[in-house]
C-alpha cells in the first residue's frame, strides 16, 4: 500500500476483497476476464458508496489503494529476476494515493543496476496486461539517471516524479531516484518555483484567466484542483511538507483557513467525481451536455428565477473562488520566502497605515484594521493611486481576510468609506483592476451587498460567458480601456466620448449596476435603477447625476435593441429613439455603456456589423437631437435627398433620366428609405440593363461603410413569387451563409427587388474571392431561376451546446400603429436551417414577407417580419395568427428535437 494511501485508507473488504481476488487470479487461466470483472465490481459499489453520500476521501482514496492491489497481482504474474533492481512507481495524482473513477493510472517501471533488456519480456507483458484489461495506463519505463535528466529537461516530469510512491518494491531505488530529481542540480528551489508560476500562468491563460468559465474546467481552470495541487508542489519541494496542512506548522496557514481549503478541495472531488460517473471517461471539463445531469445528482431543483443548474454552478462558482483566493495568497506567501528573501528589504511609508515593502503594499502593524477599519477602502485607493505597487504583501491579505466582517451597515454609511470608494471610481488609473482585486478578496460583495448577491451567480445560456459579477467588471474594464489610443481605431466614437464625458465616474456606477438586480425577478433594469439611486444617495451624488445613473441603468437594454430590432434607416425611428434619450449627453454615456456591455457579455457577438448598427444608430440620433426634436426629418426630404444622390451618379453613368424616373415610379417610399443613393444607383443601373425579365437579377457586394460595414448584400431582382422569401432563405442557408438583415420590396407591378446582408457561418465577413462570389451568384440564379424546383429545406445537425438551450419557441403577431402592417415576431434557439423553416411555413399559409429584421444573439434569435395576406392587405384573420403562431411554435420545436434524437 502506498504511504499516501495508508495515511487514509484501510483496507476495505466490503469495498474490495483482496484474497478472494488473488485467489480467483490464481485459480484461472484466463486473468484477463478475472481482472476486468473485478474492476467493474469495485466500480459499482464505489459509485452506489457516492450516492449514498460516503466521504469523498474514501473512494478516491479507496481507488487507488484498490489499484495498487490489482497492480501489485499482476505484476507477481511475471518473472522478475533480480527484482532489488526494479520497482513499480505510481507517480503524479495516482503517486499521491488519489484515483477518480476515469483518471489516467501513471505508472514509472524504476531499472537500476541491470540492462533493461534483461525485462523487457516482463514489462512487455505486464504492460499489455494492463492495456488488455482497459486501464487508462501513462507509463514510462527509466533508470534513475534517466529520471534525473528528464526531469532536470521538463518541469512537468519533475513535478509527478515528486508526487511519487513505490507500489512494489522495496522502495530503495525510488528513494534514492527521489533524490536525484529534488536535489538542487536537477532545480532549485527558484527554479523550482518560477517554473510552477509560469506554468499556472499558462494554464490560466488557455482558460480566459477567470475562474468564470461557462464550461470550465475543473482541473485546469483558476480555482480548480491545479491550483491546489501547486500549492502542494511548491510546499513539498520548498518546505518538505508531506501535507498541505503542514503549512499550518510552517506558519503560512491558520486552522480555519486550512479547514476551508480542505472543504474546497473536497467539493471539487465530489463534483470530479460525479463528472466522471456521468460521462463515464476522463474528462475534466464542466460541459452544459453535464451540468444539469450534475445539478440533479446533487439535488438541485428549479425555483423562481433560478435553474437548478444555475444553482449548481453559482455554488462552483463561489468555491473556485474561494480557492483562486488561497491559491494567491499563499503563492504570494511563497514568492516572499522563496525569491525575495535575499533580496535588500526596502521600505517607503504611504501614511501612518500603511507603507511599500520591496514593491508590494502592507499594514505598518497588524492591527490596523482593527482600529482603523476604513482602511479595508484606503488601501485599494493607495494601490490606484501609486503605481509602483505590484500587489499585496501575503500577510496583509490574511489581514484583510480575517477584518473584513468589520465591513457591516455602520461602515458602509461612514462617510470616510463612502468617500474614499468614491475617489476609487475618479481616479485617472486602475480602477478596474482595484475593484476586481476588491471582489477577489471578498471586500466588494460586502461593500455592496447588492453585489454580494451576484457573485458567481450563472445565466445559463451561451450568449453571457461570464457570471454576472465577472461579466460587470468586465464592463467597467471595457470602459476603461476605450480611453486607450490602442482602442481608437475599432472603437473611434466611444474613444472620443470617454476622453471627454464630464464625470466618467457616473459610466462606471451605471456599468456597477446594470445587472445588479438579475436572478432577482422582475424587471432587473427597474430593481436595478431603484438600487443605484440608493448608492447614490448614500455616496451624497447631486440631483441631476443621480438621475443620470439611474436613467443609464433602467435604460441600458434601451440602444442595443433599438439597432438590433427596428429598422434604424427610417426616421421615425430615429426621432422616437432621440426623445427616449433626451440629450446628447445621456446619448454619449449610454453609448458607450452599451458598447461595453456587448463586448463584455461575449466575445464573439461584437463584428463590423453590430459596430455600424451602432454607429449609425449614433450619428443618426445626435443629428436628429441637434436639429431639434420639434424638428423631425421629413420622409419626403429624405426622399428627394437619395434621389437626387443617385440620379447624379446614373448620370455621370449616361443613363436616361425619365428611364429612371418611370422604373422609380413604380417603387414605394420604403424602398428610398432603407438604401442609400449608391446603392439605388447599383441597383437601377442593372435592373435596367437586364432584358431578361424572367432571369433572376442577382448582384453581390461589399456593403457601404453607412449601413452594414464588413458584411456582404446580396441583391436579388425578379417576379415576384409567393414562395420567394422561402426559396432564397434555403439556398443561403445552404451556402452556410448567416442572414443578419433583409430588405424585401414589391413594386406596383409585382417585381421584388430583396437585400440579404449576409456573413459568414461564423459570423465574419465573405470572401472577396471573385470565384467564391460568383458560385454564390450562379447557386441563386439556378434555384431560383424555376419556382417549381425550389429546394426543400435541408438538414444540417443542431450544435452540441444549442441543443442544450432549446427554450420553446415564442411567437407574437401584431399591427404596427405607424405602418398599418403585420409585425410578425419570432423568438427561438438558433440553429442551421432556421430562416429557410420559417420561410416554408409562410408558404404554406399563404402569407407573403415584405420587409424582415434579423436578429442573432448568442444562441436565440429574434427574428421581425412584416407580413401581408395573399391580397398584400395586413392579416386581420384571427384564425390565420393562430394557426401561424401554432404551427411555427410546433415545427420549429419539433426541428431542434429530431436533432436531439
Amino acid at each position: 500500500m502506498s504511504n499516501a494511501a495508508a495515511h487514509h485508507q484501510v483496507a476495505d473488504i466490503e469495498l474490495f476483497n483482496v484474497e478472494e481476488f488473488r485467489k480467483a487470479l490464481a485459480g484461472s487461466n484466463q486473468p484477463i476476464p478475472v481482472l476486468k470483472q473485478a474492476l467493474k465490481d469495485v466500480r459499482a459499489r464505489m459509485d452506489e458508496r457516492f450516492r449514498e453520500g460516503e466521504d469523498i476521501r474514501k473512494l478516491i482514496y479507496g481507488r487507488a489503494w484498490v489499484m495498487d492491489m490489482v497492480l501489485e497481482a499482476i505484476w507477481q504474474r511475471f518473472d522478475w529476476p533480480e527484482s532489488k533492481h526494479i520497482e513499480l512507481i505510481a507517480v503524479g495524482g495516482y503517486g499521491r494515493g488519489e484515483l477518480h473513477p476515469c483518471s489516467d493510472v501513471d505508472i514509472l517501471i524504476l531499472i537500476d543496476g541491470i540492462e533493461a533488456e534483461s525485462y523487457h519480456d516482463s514489462i512487455s507483458g505486464f504492460l499489455t496486461l494492463l492495456w488488455d484489461i482497459n486501464l487508462d495506463i501513462g507509463s514510462s519505463v527509466r533508470t534513475i539517471g534517466e529520471c534525473y535528466e528528464e526531469a532536470r529537461n521538463d518541469i512537468t516530469i519533475a513535478t509527478n516524479l515528486i508526487e511519487s510512491r513505490p507500489v512494489v518494491g522495496s522502495g530503495d531505488l525510488h528513494a534514492r531516484m527521489y533524490d536525484e530529481v529534488t536535489s538542487e542540480g536537477a532545480w532549485t528551489d527558484k527554479e523550482f518555483f518560477r517554473a510552477k508560476i509560469n506554468e499556472q500562468l499558462d494554464r490560466h491563460e488557455k482558460t480566459n484567466n477567470t475562474e468564470y468559465n461557462l464550461e470550465p474546467n475543473l482541473k485546469n481552470s483558476p480555482g480548480g484542483l491545479r491550483d491546489l495541487q501547486t500549492i502542494g508542489w511548491v510546499a513539498k519541494r520548498h518546505f518538505g511538507s508531506t501535507y498541505i496542512r503542514d503549512l499550518v506548522d510552517d506558519g503560512f496557514l491558520t486552522e480555519s483557513e486550512l479547514d476551508t481549503l480542505n472543504k474546497g478541495e473536497l467539493y471539487l472531488w465530489t463534483v470530479r467525481y460525479a463528472l466522471h460517473m456521468v460521462c463515464n471517461r476522463h474528462d475534466d471539463r464542466l460541459l452544459f451536455d453535464h451540468q444539469r445531469a450534475l445539478a440533479e445528482i446533487f439535488g438541485y431543483q428549479d425555483s423562481e428565477g433560478e435553474l437548478a443548474v444555475e444553482q449548481f454552478m453559482g455554488k462552483y462558482y463561489r468555491v473556485a473562488k474561494a480557492m483562486s483566493e488561497f491559491n494567491h495568497m499563499l503563492l504570494q506567501h511563497f514568492d516572499e520566502a522563496i525569491l525575495r528573501t535575499e533580496d535588500e528589504q526596502v521600505f517607503h511609508p504611504l501614511n501612518k497605515r500603511f507603507q511599500i515593502h520591496n514593491n508590494f503594499i502592507e499594514v505598518t502593524y497588524d492591527k490596523v484594521f482593527e482600529h482603523h477599519p476604513f482602511a479595508l477602502m484606503e488601501i485599494f485607493v493607495l494601490m490606484a493611486t501609486n503605481p509602483q505597487i505590484k500587489g499585496v504583501r501575503a500577510s496583509t491579505i490574511r489581514l484583510i481576510r480575517n477584518h473584513r466582517h468589520l465591513i457591516d451597515e455602520e461602515f458602509r454609511n461612514d462617510i470616510r468609506n463612502t468617500s474614499l470608494f468614491m475617489e476609487l471610481l475618479r481616479c485617472p488609473d486602475r480602477v478596474s483592476t482595484e475593484l476586481k482585486r476588491m471582489n477577489k478578496y471578498g471586500i466588494l460583495g460586502l461593500y455592496l451587498p447588492e453585489f454580494g448577491k451576484i457573485v458567481g451567480q450563472m445565466q445559463h445560456d451561451l450568449f453571457h460567458i461570464y457570471t454576472v459579477d465577472a461579466h460587470t467588471l468586465k464592463v467597467i474594464q471595457k470602459t476603461r480601456q476605450f480611453r486607450h489610443r490602442d482602442y481608437r481605431e475599432q472603437f473611434p466614437i466611444a474613444h472620443r466620448i470617454v476622453n471627454q464625458l464630464p464625470k466618467i465616474e457616473l459610466l462606471y456606477i451605471a456599468a456597477l449596476y446594470h445587472d445588479i438586480a438579475k436572478g432577482r425577478g422582475g424587471d432587473h433594469s427597474e430593481l436595478g435603477a431603484e438600487d443605484v439611486t440608493a448608492f447614490c444617495e448614500r455616496h451624497h451624488l447631486g440631483r441631476w447625476d443621480t438621475h443620470l445613473v439611474a436613467w443609464l441603468v433602467r435604460n441600458h437594454l434601451l440602444m442595443s435593441m433599438t439597432a438590433q430590432r427596428k429598422d434604424i434607416s427610417d426616421p421615425e425611428v430615429i426621432h422616437t429613439f432621440a426623445k427616449q434619450v433626451h440629450d446628447i449627453v445621456h446619448l454619449d454615456y449610454l453609448y458607450v455603456l452599451t458598447l461595453a456591455d456587448i463586448n463584455a457579455t461575449n466575445h464573439t457577438l461584437w463584428n463590423n456589423w453590430r459596430a455600424t448598427l451602432m454607429r449609425t444608430l449614433y450619428t443618426e440620433t445626435k443629428t436628429a437631437l441637434r436639429r431639434g426634436l420639434e424638428n423631425p426629418v421629413q420622409k419626403e426630404d429624405l426622399i428627394e435627398q437619395v434621389q437626387h444622390e443617385a440620379m447624379m451618379i446614373l448620370s455621370r453613368q449616361g443613363l436616361d433620366e425619365a428611364e429612371v424616373l418611370e422604373f422609380w415610379a413604380t417603387l414605394g417610399d420604403d424602398y428610398f428609405l432603407r438604401e442609400t443613393g449608391k446603392s439605388i444607383a447599383w441597383h437601377t443601373r442593372a435592373i435596367l440593363e437586364h432584358h431578361n425579365p424572367d432571369a433572376p437579377l442577382v448582384l453581390i457586394r461589399q456593403t457601404s461603410l453607412r449601413l452594414h460595414e464588413g458584411a456582404t448584400e446580396i441583391f436579388v431582382y425578379m417576379k415576384d413569387q409567393p414562395n420567394l422569401f422561402a426559396a432564397s432563405v434555403a439556398t443561403l442557408d445552404q451556402l452556410n451563409l448567416s442572414i443578419q438583415d433583409a430588405r424585401i420590396i414589391v413594386t406596383d407591378d409585382q417585381l421584388t427587388l430583396n437585400t440579404y446582408t449576409v456573413l459568414t457561418a461564423e459570423n465574419q465577413p465573405l470572401s472577396e474571392n471573385p470565384d467564391y462570389l460568383n458560385t454564390i451568384k450562379q447557386r441563386l440564379v439556378e434555384e431560383l431561376d424555376d419556382p417549381e424546383d425550389y429546394p426543400e429545406i435541408i438538414h444540417r445537425r443542431v450544435p452540441r451546446q444549442l441543443k442544450l438551450f432549446a427554450t420553446p419557441t415564442r411567437v407574437t403577431i401584431s399591427t404596427d400603429p405607424v405602418s398599418q402592417e403585420t409585425l410578425l415576431e419570432v423568438l427561438t434557439p438558433d440553429r442551421p436551417g432556421l430562416l429557410a423553416r420559417i420561410g416554408r411555413i409562410f408558404v404554406e399559409n399563404h402569407v407573403s414577407v415584405r420587409k424582415a429584421k434579423i436578429t442573432s444573439i448568442g444562441e436565440r434569435v429574434e427574428d421581425f417580419f412584416f407580413i401581408t395576406d395573399e391580397s398584400n392587405q395586413p392579416i386581420s384573420d384571427p384564425e390565420l395568427c393562430q394557426r401561424l403562431q401554432s404551427d411555427i411554435c410546433k415545427q420549429l420545436d419539433e426541428h431542434i428535437q429530431q436533432q436531439e434524437a
